[in-house]
């Protein structure tokens, strides 16, 4: 850990992290894969889809914990694949049951299947019964600042704007709606979706976004473990930037950094 990462940590749900960067776990080739692109990325937190990814619900299939042990990640299990509030309660707590009363979980709840966009109505849904049953939800939400105040207000830990679509690699579509959400959020905005590579992540960071989450842009890169180092270094020099505070933009220097009196010519 670097003396910056040591004062500036990441805090989700009352516990601690030095990596802002958030990985998934799925369309790699298979799990030794994974776990490279893991180790490469620096990741703390690795979230995995339940309803796509083995980690005890199949007693007779290889279990994604063998290669990534609870132990060593904090795992996040997420509902992708659900369209509904109930589905995605079902599954997050089938999630806890195999994760021993794990609590740390992503809420999403799809609105359809093309394009993978959020179903805000039954996102809030899901999210007042999860936080309820004593979860601690980061919730997957459009760009919309007004709901992801409502999200929060409910008693989600974390908010997570999508860039753009899921798998999309588009990067970030609107700075001025996640701008907004950053500066009414008391709780970390991590963006998730759509990042497509290292510049991405850096400018997410750069907007002041507390830490990214992606899987696509790594999984589906040439080489993913080289692109997972590439991410961390990115998520690290962002949030750097931000911090540094970066110099104002303007058209040309009108007031330049060296004094020009007493120069030859100048009175």
């Amino acid at each position: 850990m670097t003396a910056h990462e040591h004062l500036d940590p990441l805090v989700i749900g009352g516990k601690t992290y030095t990596s802002r960067l958030l990985v998934g776990t799925g369309k790699y080739k298979d799990f030794a894969e994974t776990r490279a692109a893991v180790d490469a990325s620096g990741a703390q937190i690795i979230t995995v889809a339940i309803r796509r990814t083995n980690i005890g619900q199949n007693p007779n299939e290889p279990s994604l914990l063998e290669a990534l042990p609870p132990s060593k990640f904090t795992m996040l299990p997420n509902t992708a694949g659900c369209y509904s509030a109930d589905e995605a309660v079902r599954t997050l707590r089938l999630a806890r049951e195999l994760l021993d009363g794990h609590d740390l979980v992503k809420l999403e709840v799809l609105g359809d299947p093309k394009t993978l966009y959020p179903n805000v109505v039954e996102t809030i849904a899901a999210a007042k019964t999860l936080v309820k049953d004593g979860f601690k939800v980061m919730v997957y939400t459009s760009d919309d600042p007004i709901i992801a105040k409502q999200l929060e207000d409910i008693g989600c830990v974390a908010v997570m704007p999508l860039a753009s679509l899921i798998g999309s690699g588009m990067g970030i579509l609107n700075p001025w709606n996640l701008q907004i959400i950053i500066e009414n959020a008391k709780v970390p905005v991590v963006v998730d979706a759509g990042v497509g590579t290292a510049s991405d992540a850096a400018i997410a960071m750069e907007l002041g976004c507390d830490a990214v989450l992606m899987n696509t842009a790594i999984a589906a890169a040439r080489d993913p473990v080289l692109m997972a180092g590439a991410m961390k270094k990115a998520v690290e020099a962002g949030r750097d930037a931000f911090r540094a505070g970066r110099m104002p933009k303007k058209l040309y220097s009108a007031s330049p950094s060296s004094p020009t009196g007493g120069m030859i010519g100048k009175p």
